[in-house]
């Protein structure tokens, strides 16, 4: 039998806490952390979920402050990008929680996979430095501050991993699937542990590019804003900031005296093979990824206590994840909500951040309210859409991502038993 696959530690920083215990208060009580933005007089973007306690906007790293919790060493900082700082600051708390030693992180047997667009603020700026120069000002950090690689580049040097490291890409899919690869690695017997982490900037350059694709919401209004499965949702809430889990064979987190949070149990994953930026309408793509999950888990639809919808308040998003979800587990289905009216859509960052929230729910024995649900779409009456918190012992959870391209992941978590 392959290992079982524990996670052991996790990290936050996010809109609605930067750390687990704000993290799960938050989401306990359906505490939004979205807020105005002023990034132009005449956008029409009004709202994104932005980090607290942080201040990266200089684009000099001198002006740059962070919570001092955090020491972050000058020659890691010159390579970082301000979604690098808050992967460095959620990172240091997964490895705290984790119990993992230097020695641990460099034995060759420690891997890292990352998600993450880059930095579009950075690029802009380095690439606006060269022609104004003539090419005679070139940044020396400018390339690894900026590209997709970013995270991976700079985590894997500053901590010594020696294992496996890679960068994913695919959209909102990309952390979902560093996940899966990454449980693989320690099932196929790869690695011992396996760190997982996505970040995102919520800045205008990261997020504006969206308003051409009529995805972001136009509401002033936070709580009409971002609205999965509401009948007037009119598009996503932007959102950043960094997760970061630690996965590790069980056999080793035991031997080492690690905390057991949850099982990753499986995953699955497929394309829609449909549209470059649009769901299928029907959501064939996500109900072959949550066939796939269930299957690789050993898990039966009707043992899923929870499902975590990708449901990023758009109007054929949501509608096609909910007909998926309708045919998977039918209309007696498990309660379903989408954090993301809280935390807004991070992007990249968005699967990994939903199961280290599972993970929360697991631990702390509640099912996430569908926060911000006024008039639910009559096609998704037969969803159980529960708008306060429940209070109920979690065993098996799911957790759906979906990307541009029609990338799916779909992911099952246990609690330990």
């Amino acid at each position: 039998m392959p290992p079982r696959v524990v996670v052991t530690g996790l990290g936050f920083i996010t809109p609605i806490g930067n750390d687990r215990a704000a993290v799960a208060a938050s989401l306990s009580e359906l505490r939004h952390g979205l807020s105005p933005v002023a990034w132009f007089p005449d956008c029409s973007i009004k709202v994104a979920g932005t980090i607290r306690d942080f201040s990266l906007t200089d684009l000099n790293q001198a002006g740059w402050t962070w919570p001092a919790a955090y020491s972050l060493p000058r020659e890691t900082l010159r390579g970082l990008s301000p979604h690098g700082v808050y992967a460095f600051c959620a990172v240091e708390q997964a490895l705290r929680e984790s119990g993992l030693t230097s020695a641990q992180l460099g034995d060759g047997n420690t891997g890292l996979f990352c998600a993450s667009a880059g930095s579009p603020r950075y690029l802009c700026h380095h690439m606006a430095e060269l022609p104004a120069s003539r090419g005679a000002r070139i940044n020396p950090w400018g390339v690894v501050r900026t590209i997709a690689g970013t995270l991976n580049f700079n985590l894997s040097a500053h901590y010594g991993i020696r294992g496996a490291v890679a960068g994913f890409s695919s959209a909102c899919a990309a952390s979902g699937q560093a996940l899966g690869y990454a449980r693989d690695e320690i099932a196929l017997g790869r690695h011992r542990r396996m760190i997982v982490v996505g970040a995102e900037e919520p800045t205008w350059e990261s997020l504006l590019p969206f308003v051409g694709l009529r995805a972001l919401s136009r509401q002033a209004d936070p709580i009409l804003a971002s609205r999965p499965f509401d009948a007037q949702r009119d598009g996503f809430v932007g959102s950043g900031g960094a997760v970061a889990v630690v996965l590790e064979s069980e056999e080793c987190a035991r031997a080492r005296g690690a905390p057991l949070l949850a099982e990753f149990a499986g995953w699955g994953q497929s394309a829609d093979g449909y549209s470059v930026a649009q769901s299928e309408p029907n959501g064939l793509g996500i109900e072959t990824a949550m066939r796939q999950a269930l299957r690789s888990s050993g898990a039966e639809a009707a043992e899923i206590d929870y499902v975590n919808a990708h449901a990023t308040s758009t109007p054929v998003g949501d509608r096609a994840e909910a007909r998926a979800l309708l045919r998977v587990f039918g209309p007696d289905g498990p309660p379903v909500s989408s954090t993301k009216a809280l935390t807004g859509h991070p992007l990249s960052m968005s699967a990994v951040l939903e199961a280290a929230l599972c993970t929360v729910a697991i631990q702390e024995s509640f099912i996430p309210g569908q926060a911000h649900l006024g008039e639910v779409e009559p096609e998704f009456t037969q969803l159980r859409l529960p708008r306060q918190t429940v209070a109920q012992e979690l065993h098996t959870v799911l957790s759906n991502s979906s990307g541009f391209g029609g990338s799916n992941v779909a992911l099952v978590l246990r609690a330990i038993r």
